[in-house]
């Protein structure tokens, strides 16, 4: 009876700060290593608890993974995966269940119940948007860009390094800045907030019979009739005939204020070859969309 009165108040007021669930069989909480999640498992239905990326490792006591072990809970869970699932397996069973991720554990606390939750979805803490942030130094812009070209890897490594980060996946359908004899294709976008920076990966494309020189520095970034140039490249200025190159353009806001430009804008890009200007359709002003606003 004392254990029981013991964890109510922490179930209470995990209850209290749900505030995205849908039902109650729907749970959505911010990761804490330094609470217990209560959970309620039935031996009738699945309850599965999901993190934001692969989880290292999982101890438990009095819970078996084959289902043949003697055990008051059975576990599923597959190497690799970012969750598991949970049934109990005996009346009034309880136990308690400590979960690896990121390098930090996470307790659960499981009790078999006749109202069970189905999906315990475990997310992240947002990154915190009223820190101070330094001026955008050379090596500063130099950090972002390597953590736009790591993103795939730290969003399942370590999301807390990228969990404030926008992204835009245009690999699929890329966006297309169509420049006569060269192509400029966008296929992905990320967006830093609080540096008020977006890296574009680009691919360009010579189309023509003669070398493509232009000056990276001096590319611009079009969206309606207004036009940024890059405050960091990282593309060659030289493209062979017939041939494509991968790189990234760096634009962040300057003296002037900030840029807020949310990702769904069409961006255009137009390089700088020295010759005549390059005419390309490009959004009107009234189209331009405004970076969304912090929660």
């Amino acid at each position: 009876m004392n254990r029981l009165i013991r964890l109510l108040p922490l179930v209470v007021l995990l209850r209290a700060t749900n505030g995205h669930a849908t039902e109650p069989r729907v749970q959505d909480f911010t990761l804490d290593d330094h609470i217990v999640y209560a959970v309620p498992v039935s031996g009738a239905r699945v309850t599965t608890i999901s993190f934001p990326s692969p989880i290292t490792a999982i101890d438990g006591a009095l819970v078996t993974m084959d289902g043949k072990t003697p055990g008051l809970f059975q576990i599923a869970h597959t190497k690799g995966t970012a969750y598991l699932s949970l049934r109990a397996l005996a009346k009034d069973a309880a136990t308690n269940l400590n979960v690896r991720w990121n390098n930090r554990t996470y307790a659960f606390e499981l009790h078999e119940s006749a109202e069970p939750w189905y999906s315990v979805v475990l997310q992240s803490k947002p990154e915190k948007t009223n820190r101070i942030v330094g001026p955008l130094t050379p090596p500063r812009l130099l950090g972002l860009l390597d953590k736009a070209k790591a993103f795939a890897l730290l969003r399942t490594q370590e999301p807390d390094a990228v969990a404030g980060v926008e992204y835009r996946d245009l690999r699929e359908q890329p966006l297309v800045s169509d420049c006569g004899d060269y192509e400029v294709r966008l296929t992905e976008a990320f967006r830093f907030p609080d540096n008020d920076t977006i890296v574009f990966h680009l691919v360009i494309a010579n189309r023509g019979d003669a070398a493509l020189q232009h000056t990276p520095e001096r590319l611009e970034v079009r969206v309606g009739d207004r036009v940024f140039t890059p405050t960091l490249t990282d593309l060659v200025s030289t493209i062979a005939p017939h041939e494509s190159t991968i790189g990234y353009v760096v634009v962040s806001g300057g003296s002037g204020g900030r840029n807020d430009l949310s990702l769904k804008n069409d961006f255009t890009f137009v390089l700088s070859r020295g010759g005549p200007a390059v005419e390309i359709n490009t959004p009107d002003s009234k189209d331009i969309e405004p970076a969304p606003l912090p929660q």
